[in-house]
């Protein structure tokens, strides 16, 4: 009936989400701690709750948990009726096995798996008897990062009633010294500000929240439920030595902070590229104008920059990287103001230009960056994943980092993670929320400030080290790496970073700076950080290296008890429960994924059994407390594109439906021929138009112009050779080629249509409906199941058969053009010549030497089985020809 969920949940923090929702006469929360250690940055984290049935009858309580992506889950137990039930990390398949052999045996086991996403999730339930008690433990560990100057702890309330023994406490201990502490948020406001203790000693920190009940319900956000807000302690480290601080445990391992401030700022080049498909439109292209309009406004005046929107093609503000003058950000705001959604997207050939813009403006002294924002997956030109990384990665070439951000939920985020760690970068996930402009802005505002490059941590006497290699070292951050000193002996142990500073290159070393501490958090530190970097690695190889890796990982993940996505924790509990798999969801799964996964509905953020506990919540709070939860699941690849409305018996752009043929001359400057059909999403009765797409020299964009009706086009006549190939076009909606005729000579007629073909040769008449060869005088037609191959000569003809929503059409597809260069027809057009004049929003080409008034479009390329679709510059059918259509029509 009601239920409480703890959640915990961080970005470059520690984020604990405590919400309830309980009923006094059923049950009692009497206890929830959280405990938070933070010893040299690594954060353990202890959460306890103690929960009492009152009821004269056993209820079912739930602890249900949300960790930071960066945790490892390290340790649960449930104490219950004096038992101890705990927690035991197993290699995946062997925790799978061992849940399977306790349900068989009349036992449930509660599974926590990690999937390696943004948000993951810890839950299990247990029946407690009545007038019982059970304490939930767990316990994660992780590695604070530094993020523009400072780490966080944050700690996020809403337990939707004052609880009576209510504690959170924090002890920060650096051995650097901490530098400053603060505590903010909405729990430190009002009569709430009054329940928190903050004591700082130079090494050490303390932070205790303790509110009492009636405090609970006094802050900015707080009422008679309770608390509902933040709790966020922020703080920094003395950095007195440039070379940062080692510190080593007894028994040999050490870990090195490195992040030296007093350096002299290098100035970037940097490449925006920006997705402006059509699943941007609304507040997400509204809030990347808002937030690129910001950061253009804090580009230094020596930095370089570069703007690029993309959806199946490509706009330059410039084509080259200009500085970032006064004059220059003017006219590039301009350009940001005017983005605005459209067409597929073209993640590859965007990529593959702001490579080409920073490797064509080397700057000595100069660090380079290229950000990519997109919300989707590629769905034009080419869309195969593995191959777009691999074109990446040669592009870049090591020369300068790629980072990713992905807008919200329907982008394949491990893709982008995988070609951001390809190419030295990171992936950032930007959550569609009201203050997206402000994560996109906080993003860049991280790379804003290059001060090294080309950073190479040495250590002469060490072994088993974490990367020691990074491309760019920025202002506010920190570089961390972990190993283990050889023999354990000091004496023979020599660090040293060499790195590059402006024009100059720099070395930091130091000697008798390596503190020795007792505890095993280092070594612990070293673990965390190996595990967590084989991961990346593994998600970068394939084939024997990838296992290797793999393995190591496992390993690793087993001995330090880390709840990996190679490793699971199995949670046996008393005997004769209900079966509950419990995995943890896919970041941003819905309660429909918890169902299909488990078997039942799901007992998770959407809702809840009589009695279910912990740091809890209900379906009726789930969705307003996390909205990054909530997202549509993405069921396919199909192109996206936005629906706006259109007025009766007109075609409204963005509602055409285009099918496209693509002739294509491998090895020869042939044009490119794309048709398409395009029909009204009403009832009106005006004919369906078939668009054709003409390749442009030298251009990546082509041209396209529309035919009106199912007319007969001349495709391909040449004279010399006695061959005519014309296409009949039909007249349904999403229509293209109905027949295809091919006559050689004076007496051999080929027919091609969806069903079968037939040959007339002089007096002979042969149908052919199954997949064979065909000879007929000089032409041979091989027929297989979805195209039909015709060659005679030197020009063979591809003719594709494709069917969509019940309706087959024919797409001939030109492989082999006519060596002579004398043939006529629309497959023998040569490439449009132009130059671009003018861009979005009003855009002009000159097409040979005449001056064109164009508009974007797009159409579906059905030359291949993907079909792709392809941006085009929408001219009028003359403009493309060069002469009147009329020319073309028989």
């Amino acid at each position: 009936m009601e239920r409480a969920v703890l959640n915990v949940t961080s970005l470059l923090l520690l984020l604990a989400l405590v919400t309830t929702l309980p009923t006094q006469e059923d049950w009692d929360i009497y206890s929830c701690h959280i405990n938070s250690t933070v010893t040299s940055r690594y954060a353990t984290t202890v959460i306890t709750s103690r929960v009492a049935n009152r009821m004269d009858e056993s209820k079912e309580i739930e602890f249900h948990v949300r960790i930071p992506k960066n945790a490892f889950i390290s340790k649960f137990r449930m104490f219950i009726d004096g038992q101890l039930y705990d927690g035991a990390v197993k290699a995946k398949e062997q925790a799978q096995q061992e849940y399977t052999q306790a349900v068989s045996s009349g036992q449930s086991a509660g599974m926590v798996s990690s999937v390696g996403r943004t948000l993951e999730e810890f839950k299990t339930s247990v029946n407690v008897a009545p007038h019982k008690k059970v304490t939930f433990e767990l316990t994660y560990e992780e590695l604070l990062k530094r993020r523009i100057g400072k780490y966080k702890l944050q700690i996020h309330a809403r337990p939707m009633q004052p609880v009576k023994d209510f504690k959170v406490d924090v002890h920060i201990h650096e051995k650097a010294g901490i530098s400053f502490i603060k505590v903010q948020g909405g729990l430190s406001t009002k009569d709430l500000a009054n329940a928190i203790t903050k004591t700082h000693a130079d090494k050490e920190a303390w932070v205790h929240f303790y509110p009492t009940e009636d405090q609970q319900k006094t802050c900015d956000s707080c009422g008679e439920q309770g608390m509902n807000g933040d709790l966020v302690v922020v703080y920094d480290v003395n950095r007195n030595a440039s070379f940062g601080d080692i510190k080593k445990s007894l028994d040999g391992y050490f870990v090195h902070h490195f992040a030296p401030s007093n350096l002299t700022r290098i100035s970037k080049n940097v490449v925006f590229i920006i997705d402006q498909s059509g699943s941007m439109h609304g507040r997400k292209i509204q809030q990347t104008r808002n937030a690129l309009l910001q950061i253009l406004s804090e580009l230094a005046e020596d930095d370089y920059f570069g703007l690029i929107t993309f959806d199946s093609e490509i706009f330059h503000w410039k084509r080259e990287l200009v500085q970032a003058s006064q004059e220059n950000l003017g006219s590039a705001k301009e350009f940001v103001k005017r983005i605005n959604d459209r067409g597929a997207t073209d993640i590859n050939l965007a990529v593959l230009e702001g490579s080409r813009m920073l490797n064509a403006h080397p700057r000595e002294g100069s660090a380079s960056i290229l950000i990519l924002l997109t919300d989707g997956d590629p769905t034009s030109g080419v869309t195969n994943l593995g191959r777009i990384k691999s074109n990446v990665k040669e592009a870049i070439a090591g020369k300068f980092p790629l980072y990713c951000l992905g807008f919200g939920y329907d982008v394949n985020f491990e893709f982008l993670k995988t070609m951001s760690l390809q190419n030295d970068g990171v992936a950032r996930r930007i959550y569609d929320d009201s203050d997206a402009d402000i994560q996109l802005r906080g993003f860049y505002v991280e790379v804003a400030t290059p001060l090294l490059t080309d950073v190479t941590m040495i250590y002469l006497g060490g072994t088993n080290l974490t990367q020691t290699n990074f491309s760019q070292y920025y202002d506010g951050s920190e570089i961390v790496v972990a190993g283990q000193i050889t023999d354990n002996n000091v004496e023979t142990f020599i660090p040293q970073v060499v790195a590059i500073s402006r024009n100059s290159k720099v070395t930091f070393s130091e000697t008798n700076m390596t503190e020795i501490v007792s505890d095993d958090h280092i070594q612990r530190v070293w673990a965390y950080l190996t595990v967590k970097q084989l991961l990346e690695k593994e998600l970068q190889l394939s084939g024997p290296e990838k296992d290797k890796v793999k393995e190591e990982a496992l390993e690793l993940s087993l001995k330090y008890s880390f709840v990996t996505p190679l490793t699971s924790m199995v949670v046996t509990k008393p005997q004769g429960e209900s079966t509950d798999v419990l995995h943890k969801p896919k970041e941003g799964g819905t309660d429909r994924d918890e169902q299909r996964s488990s078997g039942r509905p799901s007992a998770g953020y959407f809702g809840g059994r009589r009695g279910s506990h912990s740091f809890l919540r209900t379906r009726s709070h789930a969705m307003a407390q996390i909205p990054v939860l909530h997202r549509p699941i993405n069921t396919g690849s199909a192109p996206r594109r936005s629906m706006r409305p259109g007025k009766a018996g007109q075609i409204n752009q963005h509602d055409i439906d285009y099918h496209m043929v693509y002739f294509d001359s491998p090895g020869h400057s042939s044009p490119t021929i794309v048709t398409a059909t395009a029909t009204t999403p009403t009832t009106a009765t005006a004919p369906p138009f078939h668009r054709f797409l003409l390749k442009a020299e030298n251009q990546s964009i082509p041209l396209c112009f529309d035919v009106i009706g199912n007319v007969r086009l001349k495709l391909l006549h040449s004279p010399s050779r006695e061959l005519f190939v014309n296409g009949e076009l039909d007249s349904v909606a999403n229509g293209g080629f109905t027949k295809i005729v091919i006559h050689v000579k004076p007496d051999l007629y080929i027919d091609i249509d969806v069903n079968e073909i037939i040959v007339r040769d002089g007096q002979t008449l042969t149908h052919h409906t199954g997949e064979e060869q065909i000879t007929a005088g000089s032409v041979t037609v091989i027929k297989r199941n979805k195209e039909v191959d015709v060659a005679t000569g030197d020009i063979r003809i591809v003719i594709l058969l494709h069917e969509r929503h019940g309706e087959k059409f024919l797409w001939p597809v030109l492989r082999r053009r006519p060596s002579d260069n004398k043939a006529e027809g629309i497959l023998a057009l040569k490439p449009a010549v132009y130059e671009e004049l003018q861009q979005t929003p009003s855009s002009r080409l000159q097409i040979n030497g005449q001056e064109v008034d164009v508009g974007r479009s797009d159409a579906v390329d059905y030359s291949i089985a993907r079909s792709p679709k392809r941006g085009c510059w929408l001219v009028s059918a003359d403009a493309a020809l060069q002469r009147p259509l009329h020319d073309f029509i028989v």
